[in-house]
């Protein structure tokens, strides 16, 4: 009976741990104490990030989903000092050495390219531009336009590809803003 408990509470922690954190808070309702359940759903993905057009560009890109919301935190190293834009490709694949085997950026509402929130229209993939200062660079973006591994074709990135760009995005020119050539690329896959 108690290796059956053992492996039960075993199994359950290996759920919790990958599909979300249950945390449990007791709330006072008139004179009487009542125990309610609070689940907070986490869901967390890195990938690296690879060297492409003969780059030296490396990283890693960690997606963090919590209760709705997917917070990103690009690590980059060997990029040129000054600004560099960063999208999300339609897809995870990274195998070409110029990183176009990721497709164009990963636009599921059909919008023309844009900056980020622009009333004009945007890419679910334009991230936008950032600048290196200095080795290492760190990029972060938080949205609830995007989900990893919900099924929802609109917002999962899941399967999707992330590409740094050597230049800048101009978020005007159709249909990718003329950042440059694909210096690293992480497919999003679990």
């Amino acid at each position: 009976m108690k290796n059956t408990i053992l492996s039960l509470f075993l199994v359950f922690s290996i759920l919790a741990c990958k599909n979300g954190v249950k945390k449990t808070e007791t709330k006072s309702t008139d004179s009487s104490d009542t125990e309610q359940e609070v689940v907070e759903s986490v869901r967390a993905l890195t990938i690296q990030l690879n060297p492409k057009s003969k780059s030296n560009v490396t990283g890693t890109a960690e997606f963090v989903e919590t209760n709705g919301f997917v917070q990103m935190i690009a690590t980059i190293q060997g990029l040129s000092l000054g600004s560099h834009a960063i999208h999300i490709h339609e897809k995870g694949d990274c195998s070409s050495a110029d990183g176009k085997s990721a497709g164009g950026h990963w636009n599921p509402t059909a919008q023309p390219h844009g900056k980020w929130g622009a009333e004009t229209g945007y890419h679910k993939g334009d991230i936008g531009n950032f600048v290196v200062e200095n080795e290492t660079s760190v990029v972060e973006f938080s949205t609830d336009q995007w989900c990893i591994g919900c099924g929802d074709g609109t917002k999962d990135i899941l399967g999707k590809g992330i590409i740094i760009h050597q230049g800048v995005d101009d978020f005007t020119s159709q249909p990718s803003g003329a950042a440059g050539s694909r210096v690293s690329c992480g497919g999003i896959i679990e």
